[in-house]
């Protein structure tokens, strides 16, 4: 009874399952090279038919296994591809235009983003603007201006979740779980097939769909206590080549406020900050006199006292930092020494 019960030797198992393989494929003919193998079906189903009466349970929980572990991945796949193809036939394509010539617009140039940032373009309406607002998307931190796919990442879209949110990991795994968005970190540690896959979207947005990348996701980047020295501050004017790595454009300081609050206002405000914008003069200074006077006077981009500024001037640069804080959501990369 105990030998009877007793389970298959594996090197037996091995044993059978070669023998059921020679047996069901025949060999390449010599005569003919080129031949490729040939699998006799009828010989297959023999075989297993055979090797299920010898080993019934162990052949139904492998057979129950495999097909839930491969049907839950081309549900998935299939799902993912379905509403990709959706998109296709949804989504104008960029680059086919519609026949009529348009004006081109200057692009902005590429900018840094934060998470805080990136969520506020998820293409619904702007209440205060009464306009819906871009869908923007990142993946593996690049930002892809996807509006030209509203219909498609939008609301209401089958991929609606992805606005505003870096969603390299999701994508990836052809997943719509959540907890995979905003994890720029994940991307790195992807498997093998997984990073081709991600590489493989990243290809699509760009070259195939041609959506424009409007800058990059940085993660980290807010430092209230950091310590900012004057010298470091007047390096980083917008005139610098140096982009710090993950970055899209060079970062730009500007201190303002009565905590001398230092803030990269690469993050969305190059065309204003950045060389050739209107408050370049600012870039790289203590502006919080200039700020809270609505000046350009070179005399008050000079002097960093606030001390004898009256109670309106003072009311002007406060709401100057709310602006930076709050609407412009600047990170605050540091305060400025005293």
């Amino acid at each position: 009874l105990r030998h009877r019960t007793k389970p298959p030797h594996s090197h037996t198992l091995a044993t059978k399952i070669i023998s059921f393989a020679s047996t069901s494929i025949h060999p390449i003919h010599p005569s003919n090279p080129r031949t490729k193998r040939r699998i006799n079906m009828s010989s297959i189903l023999s075989s297993l038919q055979t090797f299920r009466e010898e080993h019934n349970d162990l052949f139904t929980y492998a057979v129950i296994f495999v097909c839930v572990f491969i049907g839950n991945y081309i549900l998935n796949w299939a799902h993912m591809r379905s509403l990709i193809a959706e998109g296709e036939r949804s989504s104008p394509n960029p680059k086919s235009g519609n026949g009529k010539e348009e004006e081109e617009e200057t692009p902005d140039p590429p900018r840094n983003f934060t998470l805080e940032q990136l969520a506020y373009f998820d293409g619904k309406e702007d209440e205060k603007l009464d306009e819906k607002k871009p869908v923007y998307l990142s993946v593996n931190g690049v930002v892809f201006d996807v509006s030209d796919g509203r219909d498609f990442y939008g609301p209401g879209g089958p991929y609606e979740l992805f606005a505003g949110h870096e969603c390299g990991v999701a994508l990836a795994k052809y997943s719509f779980d959540a907890t995979f968005l905003d994890d720029l970190t994940g991307c790195a540690s992807l498997s093998f097939g997984e990073k081709e896959e991600l590489h493989n979207w990243m290809q699509k947005f760009q070259y195939g769909r041609g959506y424009p990348i409007v800058g990059r996701l940085v993660l980290n980047v807010s430092d209230a206590n950091r310590v900012i020295t004057r010298e470091v501050l007047a390096q980083h004017d917008g005139t610098s080549e140096d982009k710090p790595e993950g970055y899209a454009s060079p970062p730009i300081y500007l201190c303002a406020g009565k905590e001398r609050k230092v803030f990269d206002v690469s993050f969305g405000g190059i065309s204003f900050y950045g060389p050739g914008g209107a408050y370049h003069r600012f870039a790289g200074k203590d502006a919080s006199r200039a700020l809270a006077k609505m000046s350009f006077d070179p005399e008050d981009v000079k002097n960093t006292h606030i001390d004898d500024l009256t109670e309106k001037q003072l009311k002007c640069l406060s709401d100057w930092v709310n602006t930076f804080e709050n609407r412009k959501m600047y990170p605050c990369v540091g305060r400025l020494e005293a």
